[in-house]
């Protein structure tokens, strides 16, 4: 929305800056998206007169004038035919800048003649597309700012443009009018009062206006009348001047007047010339497939349904939206029907989009004028019509009524100051209420037309606020609950996801935020896939169902990315998947994936394949930040989409599961386009315990002063038997003294027979209260061959 100071001016008496009006519109609501201010590219340049002209020595079109400016004479030399001693001109000094020719001037030479400057033609300052000559200017004094002589002589082109941009429930300030009105409420001027005197009726009007039963929803106010004996032509120069700064183009007179009541008073209007018109007019749907050649030279095809003004012979105007040119005003109308009409925003909204046209009218039917303008509004325009063209008016003629969109709210003093957090007076609030054209009865504010936002007290509440500037609410402490420090707003497990986030993107993972959906193959891959997860409308085919897992998501990402040549990937993500489609039936998870090699190749040979040790160091890590028992099992019983050999999941128990790492099957692999291996894991962060101390402080870090003791021990299995069992054995033979197990050795063949092999593992014994006698040390020493005998059937290598 663009409007010139000038403009706002007539309808707000105010003396305020167009900064003052541009900061405060702002803070309304209405943000200005950008001010022109063609003053500011002319502030630079003076008036000063010629005294003399003489010819070039050296050329035939040059002439060398002595210029009086307010730093004495100067010298200028200037092609323009009517240079000529005794005119005044508009100087351009050295150093200033010329918009128009995108020049910053300096003292030049001119075929052997030195020249200080120029004197300046419209085009040069951007003025107008005039550039025969310089400008001559029938007053003005030497020195004189030219801005200054602009302001009192030629206001319109020194007068500055307003953008505003408009949210859709304001379209009230879709007219010049009301956003003065909001400025007046502000206080930052007064709004003119606006009178409009019906204008009286000197015949019957000849051309009837009707409304189709099944019509009424859409168009249930329809009016106008007949103006004869009309002259058009060009509109007055003031006029052209407003429409031409909010980039409007001038037409005619009659079609001018329509442009500016849309833009002054956010009244859309159209004018019929009755001499192309057959019969009346009738305001119906169409039927389907009629035709009509809109004023933008475009043919239309109208839809069933679509709302059209036609008269007794055929289609002559879109309904608020566009005009036919078949009936359109030029320079030979002398009769003309103005019409003046109110349209349902939703009908209009739909027939818009449908067509595809985008017009003024258009843009403000659909956000909604103002229903009790109608009228109004048609008197308003009749009187401009008759005072710029000319002719007589006849009678009004109407179909249906302006629909009654009366509403009031009460208005709640107290509670409007506890809301909005300002101390407000009473008072003040129902007077601005009253500014912007609220009927106030006691506390009830009765709604005005051209506000069809207001749908309730809270809007109430907003425009008290609007008007009063939220800008000076002052920041205040909200007042604590209860005494003393505050609890943690984060649970337990909040903070959890939050460090493992931390902890596994520190390791060198990339975050992934994937869709909570997945496909139902991908899901069937994991578990999933049945009804409970099905979504009842999903935005896609591939969407279609809840995630059971968080891999599926991770492992389509790494397709995607080795689709475009990325095949070295670390990717993570921390969410929720689920195991049913009840509330409450998910679970969290942290998941990561390693696919490809540690880093680029080097010539250290430092780059490797990445493999389940790497996933599993980083489970570990992941969970000891959050707080996981640093003694923990590993065992087997993944699920199917683990490799079964080269998986291991994180126990406390047989029945408690941390997590679960290793290599992902090569059949998900096949099934999902990824080119494998893969390694991943996922971690459970619901199942850690929790600490039994929940307070600041950490746990006492407890050393033991006592010498460790290690012992070594061959173990020869069967070549089936999976070290992880073995190990396992050996850790419970005594939980309390055994600190450590791990396998330094494996030999495989020569004189162990075929079917068998050495396991070597190395036991770390921790005591606590005293050193260990060997004694004590033999007896742990047969616990554990006891142990790892009976768990893997193996025996003690001699």
């Amino acid at each position: 929305m663009k409007f010139t100071l000038s403009w706002l001016k007539t309808h707000l008496d105010t003396t305020a800056t167009v900064d003052e009006i541009a900061e405060t519109l702002t803070d309304l609501g209405l943000e200005v998206e950008g001010v022109t201010d063609p003053a500011a590219r002319l502030k630079s340049f003076t008036l000063a007169k010629v005294k003399t002209a003489e010819q070039h020595p050296d050329a035939d079109r040059l002439r060398v004038c002595v210029v009086e400016t307010d730093e004495g004479d100067k010298q200028i030399v200037c092609g323009a035919p009517n240079a000529r001693a005794g005119i005044t001109v508009v100087l351009a000094k050295p150093g200033d800048y010329v918009p128009g020719i995108d020049v910053t001037l300096s003292v030049g030479n001119i075929r052997g003649v030195e020249s200080h400057g120029m004197m300046a033609s419209e085009r040069e300052l951007e003025l107008s597309d005039e550039h025969d000559g310089i400008i001559e200017l029938p007053s003005g004094e030497v020195g004189q700012k030219f801005t200054d002589w602009l302001a009192m002589n030629d206001p319109a082109k020194v007068d500055p443009v307003i953008e505003i941009a408009i949210t859709p429930n304001r379209p009230d300030a879709l007219g010049v009018r009301g956003i003065a009105r909001d400025l007046a409420a502000r206080g930052l001027g007064t709004l003119k009062p606006l009178a409009i005197a019906p204008v009286p009726g000197a015949f019957p009007c000849p051309v009837s206006v009707t409304i189709d039963a099944d019509t009424l929803d859409g168009c249930p106010h329809f009016a106008g009348r007949v103006i004869r004996g009309v002259k058009n032509g060009p509109s007055p120069k003031w006029l052209q001047q407003r429409l031409r700064a909010i980039g409007l183009r001038p037409i005619s007179a009659l079609v001018d007047i329509t442009n500016f009541f849309t833009y002054d008073q956010n009244r859309p209007l159209h004018v019929f010339d009755v001499d192309k018109m057959q019969g009346g007019l009738r305001v119906h749907r169409a039927k389907g497939d009629e035709t009509l050649m809109a004023l933008d030279d475009r043919e239309y095809t109208l839809s069933a349904g679509q709302m059209v003004i036609s008269d007794d012979s055929e289609p002559e105007s879109i309904a608020g939206i566009m005009g036919g040119a078949a009936s359109g005003c030029g320079d030979d109308t002398v009769t003309v029907f103005v019409e003046s009409a109110w349209w349902d925003p939703v009908t209009i909204a739909h027939t818009g989009r449908a067509l595809k046209i985008n017009s003024d009218a258009r843009y403000r039917f659909e956000r909604g004028v103002d229903p009790a303008f109608t009228l109004p509004g048609l008197e308003a325009a009749t009187r401009m019509v008759l005072d710029l063209c000319g002719g007589e008016a006849s009678e009004v003629v109407q179909a249906g009524a302006a629909p009654d969109h009366a509403r009031a709210y009460r208005l709640d003093t107290d509670r409007v100051q506890s809301l909005v957090g300002m101390a407000i007076d009473p008072d003040t609030q129902r007077a601005t209420l009253t500014a912007l054209g609220f009927a106030m009865q006691g506390d009830m504010a009765h709604v005005p037309s051209w506000r069809p936002d207001m749908q309730g007290e809270a809007d109430l509440v907003e425009e008290v606020a609007r008007i009063a500037s939220l800008t000076l609410l002052k920041g205040q402490p909200m007042a604590r609950a209860t005494a003393g420090v505050p609890k943690p707003i984060l649970t337990p497990m909040q903070k959890r996801e939050q460090m493992l986030r931390r902890t596994i993107a520190a390791l060198g993972y990339n975050e992934c935020v994937t869709y909570s959906f997945v496909d139902r193959a991908s899901a069937a891959l994991f578990d999933g896939g049945d009804d409970a997860t099905m979504l009842e409308n999903p935005i896609s085919a591939d969407l279609s169902h809840l995630r059971p897992a968080l891999l599926p998501g991770l492992l389509q990402a790494a397709r995607r990315n080795q689709a475009r040549g990325i095949t070295d990937m670390a990717l993570f993500e921390v969410g929720a998947a689920f195991h049913g489609g009840e509330p409450g039936e998910q679970h969290m998870l942290a998941t990561g994936l390693l696919i490809g090699r540690t880093g680029p190749k080097d010539v250290h040979g430092a780059s490797r394949a990445v493999d389940i040790y790497d996933v599993k160091a980083d489970a570990e890590a992941a969970l000891a930040a959050i707080g996981a028992p640093a003694k923990v099992q590993i065992l087997r019983g993944g699920n199917a989409w683990w490799h079964p050999g080269r998986h291991g999941t994180i126990c406390l128990g047989p029945k408690k599961v941390l997590g679960v790492f290793g290599e992902v099957h090569p059949r998900i692999l096949r099934a999902m386009d990824v080119k494998g291996p893969a390694m991943a894991f996922t971690l459970w962060p619901a199942e850690v315990p929790l600490p039994r101390n929940t307070g600041a402080t950490r746990a006492p870090l407890i050393l033991s002063d006592l010498q460790p003791v290690e012992r070594d021990f061959a173990f020869v299995v069967d070549a089936r038997v999976e070290a992880l069992t073995l190990v396992n054995a050996a850790a419970g033979a005594d939980k309390a003294l055994i600190s450590e197990v791990r396998v330094f050795d494996q030999f495989v063949g020569g004189s162990l027979g075929e079917g068998r092999k050495s396991l070597a593992i190395t036991v770390r014994l921790q005591p606590k209260e005293a050193t260990l006698t060997d004694k004590e040390i033999e007896a742990v020493s047969a616990k554990i061959i006891e142990k790892v005998t009976k768990a893997t059937g193996g025996a003690l290598r001699g």
